[in-house]
């Protein structure tokens, strides 16, 4: 099926490569606590009808969580992504992912740890804004 010149594959991933597949489905399996207590509340649709995907492959990033609906991907931080490095690298692919339409919202493994009810709030918030 062809959606705007591309196919929903292509829409759907962004011409991500084989690689990022494989490396997806490793981090699906190798989840985070904070992963995992989001995750039980994003699927089945469950954060105010909202489709996730988890560990889904975007251009060459793999996202923590994609609802392509929305076009919105929530990333969990951990304390890594404090390292000036890591936020730097975190800044660009957050500048290439908007460059394609794409809102990128992070939180804290604390914030989904201590009050994931204002975590699934500013979800909801962001993603009716769009």
């Amino acid at each position: 099926m062809v959606f705007l010149g591309r196919t929903f594959d292509q829409q759907l991933h962004l011409h991500s490569g084989k690689d990022s597949f494989t490396k997806a489905k490793k981090l699906r399996r190798d989840e985070t606590e904070p992963e995992y207590l989001l995750w039980l509340e994003l699927r089945n649709r469950g954060c105010n009808g909202l489709k996730f995907r988890r560990q889904h492959p975007v251009l060459s990033f793999i996202a923590d969580f994609y609802c392509h609906e929305k076009k919105l991907i929530v990333e969990i931080d951990g304390e890594v992504h404090k390292n000036p490095e890591v936020l730097e690298r975190d800044e660009s692919r957050t500048y290439e992912l908007e460059k394609q339409g794409i809102t990128v919202i992070r939180f804290t493994n604390k914030q989904i740890r201590n009050n994931i009810t204002q975590v699934l709030d500013s979800i909801i918030k962001i993603a009716d804004s769009i």
